[in-house]
């Protein structure tokens, strides 16, 4: 419970531990964002980190005379690309290994095949739209790898993808963040791009249930 409540406090409050990093420690933000925009993308087991919230903080830090607007929109979009690779890769490596059991329903070959006609498909879409979904930009490039989606592919909306992310997120912190009715109500605001953020996944999953309903 007491992790619970910290986490809280955390994701509320996120505006001032990063303020207070940046006054602390400077450069050493950079690295910090880098490392954990890299890690909610490039590695499966962080989906939890924060994304979002997290890049429209940092904008608004920068209006207010924090870290160079430029330099973390690039820092920031590298992370984001390199996740995503990074995480290709490791679906890629793990794929053709776990989904060989016949018997399966979930690692069978049949489900990796569906996997990559799936990605033929639609990977372009799901890539890009999936960086602004949390969760789901986690496992997106993952099962990307698993499916064999071509790398050439797969990279090229995974820049396109991950640059607009950075964009839309921190640029809206940098001219909407130090407007005073956001800036005193930050840990709302902050609440509420985490609702946005989710709400496509809930409607997603409210139709889903409907259609089964009726159909």
């Amino acid at each position: 419970m007491d992790v619970l409540l910290t986490l809280l406090d955390f994701v509320l409050h996120l505006d001032q531990y990063v303020a207070a990093f940046w006054m602390q420690y400077g450069f050493w933000l950079y690295i910090l964002v880098f490392v954990i925009v890299f890690s909610e993308t490039g590695l499966v087991i962080m989906p939890w980190l924060p994304g979002d919230s997290l890049l429209f903080v940092l904008g608004a830090l920068a209006a207010a005379d924090g870290p160079h607007l430029g330099v973390l929109l690039f820092l920031l979009w590298l992370a984001a690309v390199l996740g995503n690779t990074s995480n290709y890769w490791i679906g890629r490596a793990i794929g053709p290994r776990a989904f060989h059991y016949e018997g399966s329903r979930f690692f069978s070959r049949e489900t990796l095949l569906k996997t990559h006609a799936f990605y033929e498909k639609h990977g372009a879409l799901v890539i890009t739209v999936s960086r602004f979904l949390p969760l789901i930009r986690t496992f997106a490039p993952f099962v990307a790898g698993v499916g064999a989606m071509p790398h050439g592919k797969f990279q090229c909306y995974s820049i396109a993808g991950g640059g607009l992310w950075v964009l839309v997120f921190v640029l809206a912190g940098y001219f909407f963040g130090q407007i005073p009715l956001v800036k005193e109500n930050l840990p709302l605001v902050i609440v509420g791009v985490i609702l946005i953020s989710f709400l496509p996944l809930v409607v997603d999953f409210v139709v889903g249930a409907w259609r089964k309903r009726t159909g």
